[in-house]
């Protein structure tokens, strides 16, 4: 079994009334190479006539953005062209590459009637020789992800990937496995990422025991490279985010919205924005 490293809390990051908890970075961890950020929104239930999440436009460039909706709803839309609201259980991957500006932002009814709310977001890096790569959007309902019982009471919801013959439905430019496992209580798994891939590996909800170290709801955790198999078990039930991926070993350099490999990109890639280029 792949053993684990460490297991790192969270840290609270609130955005004005949104409750927030980073998991990446954090001081503890900068980075898992290729997966760069996860911020944790979340749950919290908002009141009618609310003002809902505050991610209007902004720009990314370099890397893709990966967000979870597990309770609630969220409006995409981009400058190429991309609009969808995706409802609970559902995923938003965009590849942001050589630049798109966005906004997520809760959709009219959430506004007027408010709701629970629970979201996580992703980023994953992207190399070289894809960071200008053309912009691209899936958004996918619930219904529209596969869904595997594995093991002894576990569920998969593969995103990317493959998983014993089933394919995910993104087609991840970097070869990224990502899906979310539920485990009931008294579940087992025996989940598998290759040798020389890191693995990606968050609780969401639970506690998870972990190649025999437990963790729990809010906590990253990071796990050697010195086996294929990874053996998750649950006494209680657990929501978690796994992936795993082949580490791109390059220089990385993220200023706020973007993430290249030189500071001489970023004063790049800003100054496109702000001349109009992201389109």
């Amino acid at each position: 079994m792949r053993t684990v490293r460490a297991i790192h809390d969270a840290e609270q990051d609130d955005l004005g009334d949104l409750r927030t908890q980073r998991a990446l970075p954090t001081a503890a961890v900068d980075m898992i190479d290729p997966f760069l950020l996860l911020n944790h929104h979340g749950p919290q239930v908002y009141p009618p006539g609310n003002r809902g999440l505050p991610f209007g436009p902004h720009p990314h460039r370099g890397f893709e953005t990966v967000t979870f909706i597990l309770d609630g709803s969220l409006t995409h839309r981009d400058t190429g062209g991309h609009e969808s609201t995706i409802g609970a259980g559902g995923v938003q991957w965009m590849t942001a590459g050589r630049g798109i500006e966005h906004s997520e932002l809760s959709p009219g009814e959430f506004l007027k009637y408010g709701g629970p709310l629970e979201i996580l977001q992703l980023w994953i890096n992207l190399p070289a020789k894809l960071k200008m790569t053309e912009p691209r959007y899936a958004g996918l309902q619930n219904d529209e992800i596969p869904s595997i019982t594995a093991g002894e009471g576990a569920n998969i919801r593969l995103i990317s990937g493959i998983w014993d013959g089933t394919t995910g439905p993104i087609d991840s430019p970097t070869d990224v496995t990502l899906m979310t496992i539920e485990l009931a209580p008294g579940a087992r798994l025996k989940a598998r990422a290759p040798r020389e891939h890191n693995v990606f590996l968050y609780v969401v909800r639970g506690e998870v025991k972990i190649s025999g170290e437990t963790a729990h709801a809010f906590q990253l955790v990071e796990l050697n490279d010195d086996d294929d198999e990874i053996v998750l078990e649950s006494s209680s039930g657990a929501i978690l985010i796994f992936g795993h991926a082949a580490p791109f070993n390059e220089p990385v350099v993220a200023r706020g919205p973007f993430v290249m490999n030189t500071q001489q990109e970023i004063v790049e890639a800003a100054r496109d924005y702000h001349a109009g280029r992201f389109r």
